[in-house]
């Protein structure tokens, strides 16, 4: 079974929604034979670098609203965070763009690290309070993922490198009219939009493979038999 997901690396409820499809997936009994492919989206592409701004400042200039009922918002995202195990400490978050962390992601998928970087990634912003839109940080983040610590500078440092798989990810989303996030998308049919409670997700997990196992690999169309050949011998036709 595949299970797309697109998130963004700064967004609260895309770490939350990761793991609780995670904790979905730890109780099904197929999830051996099931392969998420994590999606690059990015909630502003036009977001600055982290410029020491705090989070609740931009919020509640972005919503119209004061920063005390920003940092009370941020205390309900956090609360449903900790349910998870997750600590989110929106004191030393540094908001900041997004785009190198993605294509650093990118990079870390032609390796098979990117389900380890994006964990790393998704800490290190909402936990440690470490600036992702920092090229050193990535490169430190890179490393610890196991990744080459020079073979992602370098990744870094060329703006062009994996911004393409970036750019691909985004365009496919619009095809689908994906306009929020976290958004996961079970063999290409089934959908399930934002940080779901767990049983929803162990419901389209079930769904998915239900039909899959149900539906054949294809139809086929043949109108003739005695016409091929196996274990080593075919068939001889009548005369």
């Amino acid at each position: 079974m595949k299970i797309e997901v697109w998130s963004d690396f700064v967004c609260p409820f895309c770490y939350i929604g990761k793991h609780r499809l995670e904790n979905a997936l730890a109780q099904f009994p197929h999830k051996d034979q099931t392969n998420i492919e994590w999606r690059s989206f990015e909630l502003d592409p036009n977001a600055p670098v982290y410029s020491g701004l705090r989070i609740e400042d931009i919020l509640a200039k972005k919503y119209g609203i004061s920063i005390e009922q920003a940092k009370q918002a941020n205390q309900g995202v956090a609360a449903q965070a900790a349910e998870l195990g997750l600590l989110f400490d929106f004191e030393k978050m540094k908001p900041t763009n997004s785009f190198d962390a993605h294509r650093l992601a990118k990079y870390a998928k032609t390796q098979n690290r990117d389900a380890v970087l994006s964990e790393k990634l998704f800490k290190a912003h909402f936990t440690e309070g470490r600036d992702i839109g920092d090229r050193k940080t990535l490169s430190a983040l890179a490393e610890s993922a196991g990744l080459d610590r020079t073979e992602a500078e370098k990744v870094l440092q060329d703006q062009k490198a994996f911004a393409d798989d970036v750019r691909k990810d985004e365009a496919l989303a619009r095809q689908y009219g994906i306009t929020g996030v976290p958004f996961f998308l079970f063999n290409s049919k089934y959908a399930v939009s934002g940080a779901q409670p767990p049983e929803t997700f162990r419901s389209a997990l079930e769904t998915a493979w239900q039909e899959e196992a149900a539906s054949p690999a294809f139809q086929d169309l043949s109108t003739e038999k005695d016409v091929t050949c196996a274990d080593g011998s075919c068939v001889i036709p009548e005369k």
